[in-house]
């Protein structure tokens, strides 16, 4: 599975992303979120969700692994397609549709193009139970930018591979960077370990 393309961008529009990497163009669909984060750069990483059907294969890319996670969590609520998810993530940022989806505001979710009321509530019903309000790049500006991201995103993708829930695994990781805001990868996995 393709986890990240990193290459140079040859073309950028607010629906696509034409990535060049030793030699290949990668064509890869986008939303208007990745598209702001990408504005001007010459050079782009993008993170990949690979959509095979038996007629169909495509690239969506994200700027962020959170925007991709939560474009994967989605994509999960039946009825929800790719094409649905992507028009989510154009028309309100990632954090405003977790918080619309924990505030159970199902007019801000049918407010978006091709999202009925159903839709918005099985969404609602779904997915409120797996968003954590400042999960992923969140929280990582909550705690100091970048490189506070970086870690908050490692300890967490480890804590979750070794069998925690997700919710659990935020919600420790949260409380040990308050504790020891500037605690390595390792110092917070151990300590979440310990908490869990």
């Amino acid at each position: 599975m393709i986890d990240y393309i990193k290459g140079t961008v040859v073309e950028l529009s607010p629906a696509e992303l034409i990535l060049e990497n030793n030699g290949i163009g990668y064509s890869i669909l986008i939303s208007l979120q990745t598209y702001q984060a990408l504005e001007g750069k010459k050079e782009a990483t993008a993170y990949i969700f690979h959509y095979l059907r038996e007629d169909m294969e495509e690239y969506y890319g994200f700027a962020t692994r959170d925007e991709r996670e939560l474009f994967e969590l989605l994509i999960g609520v039946s009825g929800i397609g790719v094409a649905s998810a992507r028009m989510m993530l154009s028309s309100l940022s990632s954090e405003e549709i977790r918080q619309a989806i924990l505030s159970e505001d199902v007019a801000r979710i049918k407010s978006i193009k091709g999202i009925g009321v159903k839709s918005a509530q099985r969404m609602i019903i779904e997915l409120k139970d797996k968003i954590v309000k400042g999960e992923g790049s969140q929280a990582g500006e909550i705690f100091g930018g970048a490189a506070r991201n970086e870690i908050v995103e490692e300890a967490s993708r480890a804590l979750v591979m070794l069998g925690f829930s997700k919710p659990a695994v935020s919600k420790a990781v949260q409380a040990v960077l308050k504790a020891n805001p500037s605690a390595k990868v390792e110092q917070v996995i151990k300590s979440a370990l310990q908490m869990m």
